[in-house]
């Protein structure tokens, strides 16, 4: 016998909870279907930023500026890609989202202080940042669901909640005195924590369980371990989700908010450029793109298919490793077989995997990659989570991901390429950067270039010559937080055919959906913001418009 709900939502991230909250808070019956064993998708092994601006948490800490500027900021840096009314939509509702998920779930957010837009230069963006993050919250409000949350993609030591202003400062613990001082206030904030008896969750870890709290509050199931097979269809309307464990029946509509294809070899080697793969994303395991297919099989319009959520990645022998600090810091360089720059290694995660890829769609121009430092780089900074001075570790070079040599010669021989181009890039560089400028790249240029650099390396935070041996090499690869081309959307979420028609019955959010965000990456959070906003628009739309409206002709 077929179950019935008003909502049916396929996938418990961000966008799918957000979703089943909003619904459930419209007085409408809903279920959540999750593939995996565990809740929380790739939201729950990420950092946990989220990218609104306007919202309430910015103005609390002296941010009210006016929504022209975040227009005029989106329409800059993503264009004609994504329709206005889109970018305009995400906007206009993004403070009334957060405001409603703190409403209904025990979660708190704070500005990232100087978490700068990743274009702060371009009209309207904002050097000084509008992300906010989740604080601290006790996971034993979860109950025995604490144990169903999908764990990060890289733990914390001893279970600190590391917030990502935290992350910041403490890869700087031999270099700032904040680096010091902020690991003496998490583990104060740990201490006091267990004497409590709570465990206490931060970043993604605490949007999905806060989310998830905020479920379990307002009655709504979160089914795991059941996978959407297909979907249901009554002539041409959407009416259910058939899983393994049979047809669960929509009234209303279905959100499908099930993640990306970033774990689904075939799909990727289909739409993206070679080299590519399944090893280097930090995406969830459960995201093979299984909404997405679903559509497509109705008739759904497809976008941005070939791009993802990149960033430049290490792929460890224990699993990826996206960079977000590492590449930044002085003395440092990104160089490719032909042992040259080709970007500037600061930039945003997104548009430095472009640059690798480089133009056109043959495999990539500048693939293999490597990051070059030296030895007062290793002394002065954390890499992947080691501490300075300490050693890389052994298995990394037998597994050919790392390399050392006493010279750069050496280093060029063991890595493939030609040793007088290296020497040539590294004296180029050591150029630039004792007179703190870039002339090639423009490295240290961007406010945004500055987050991740060094505060007390003068003259510019981001620039230091490469110049005491030993000499170290890692292999960088296009990793992903997740893809982001998927079901062509309108501003209300409902997924639209190739005419402009939308599929009736069907809505799609997060990474199930081409990003509003087009081909680049407005700030920190920007993949789970609008997610969070486009699920709870199809929800809102499902509660407030008649059966008949919701699909069909536009």
């Amino acid at each position: 016998m077929t179950e019935q709900f008003d909502v049916v939502v396929v996938g418990s991230g961000a966008a799918g909870m957000t979703a089943a909250l909003a619904a459930a808070h419209n007085g409408l019956s809903v279920i959540v279907l999750e593939k995996a064993a565990c809740f929380g998708g790739s939201t729950a092994r990420s950092g946990g930023g989220v990218w609104l601006p306007g919202n309430h948490a910015l103005r609390a800490a002296g941010i009210d500026e006016p929504p022209e500027r975040a227009r005029e900021y989106l329409a800059s840096i993503v264009g004609d890609v994504v329709p206005a009314v889109r970018r305009d939509t995400f906007l206009a509702h993004g403070p009334e989202v957060l405001r409603f998920v703190c409403d209904h779930t025990p979660l708190k957010f704070r500005w990232v202080r100087d978490y700068s837009d990743y274009h702060p230069e371009a009209p309207g963006g904002r050097p000084g940042g509008r992300s906010v993050e989740p604080a601290a919250f006790d996971g034993k409000l979860l109950g025995a669901e604490l144990a169903h949350l999908e764990p990060p993609y890289s733990a914390p030591p001893l279970g600190v909640p590391i917030t990502q202003a935290d992350y910041r400062w403490l890869s700087l613990l031999a270099r700032h005195p904040r680096g010091a001082l902020r690991l003496l206030s998490l583990g104060r904030q740990w201490l006091v924590g267990k004497l409590r008896g709570q465990q206490l969750l931060s970043m993604g870890q605490a949007l999905a369980g806060g989310l998830r709290v905020g479920l379990a509050k307002a009655g709504v199931e979160v089914r795991l371990n059941t996978p959407l097979i297909d979907l249901q269809v009554e002539g041409d309307r959407v009416t259910g989700v058939v899983t393994s464990q049979g047809v669960v029946g929509a009234r209303r509509g279905v959100i499908l908010a099930s993640g990306g294809f970033e774990r689904n070899l075939e799909m990727r080697e289909k739409y993206q450029r070679a080299p590519i793969g399944v090893d280097w994303t930090v995406g969830a395991a459960a995201n093979t793109g299984d909404g997405i297919t679903a559509g497509l099989k109705l008739g759904a319009a497809l976008d941005l298919m070939d791009d993802a959520w990149w960033g430049p990645s290490l792929p460890l022998t224990g699993g990826p490793w996206f960079a977000l600090a590492e590449r930044s810091r002085p003395r440092s360089i990104m160089v490719d077989a032909r042992g040259e720059r080709f970007v500037n290694e600061s930039a945003p995660y997104v548009e430095a995997v472009h640059a690798m890829y480089g133009p056109g769609d043959g495999p990539g121009e500048h693939i293999p990659t490597w990051l070059l430092f030296d030895q007062r780089y290793k002394d002065r900074y954390m890499f992947t989570g080691i501490g300075p001075r300490q050693p890389l570790p052994g298995r990394w070079f037998k597994a050919g991901i790392a390399a050392k040599s006493s010279s750069l010669a050496g280093l060029a021989a063991k890595i493939d390429v030609p040793a007088q181009s290296l020497e040539a890039t590294v004296e180029r560089f050591n150029g630039f950067a004792r007179r703190g400028v870039d002339e090639d790249f423009q490295r240290g240029v961007s406010k945004y270039d500055h987050y991740y650099g060094d505060p007390r390396n003068k003259p510019n935070p981001s620039l230091g010559p490469l110049d005491k041996a030993p000499f170290y090499a890692v292999k960088i690869v296009p990793g992903d937080l997740g893809t982001k081309g998927g079901l062509r959307t309108d501003e209300h979420a409902q997924v639209l055919r190739e005419d402009g028609s939308a599929v009736p019955g069907l809505f799609a959010a997060g990474n199930a959906s081409a990003a509003v965000m087009g081909r680049t990456y407005a700030g920190p959070g920007a993949t789970i913001g609008p997610a969070m906003v486009f699920g709870y628009l199809a929800a809102t739309r499902l509660a407030h418009e008649d059966r008949g409206t919701t699909g069909g002709q536009r």
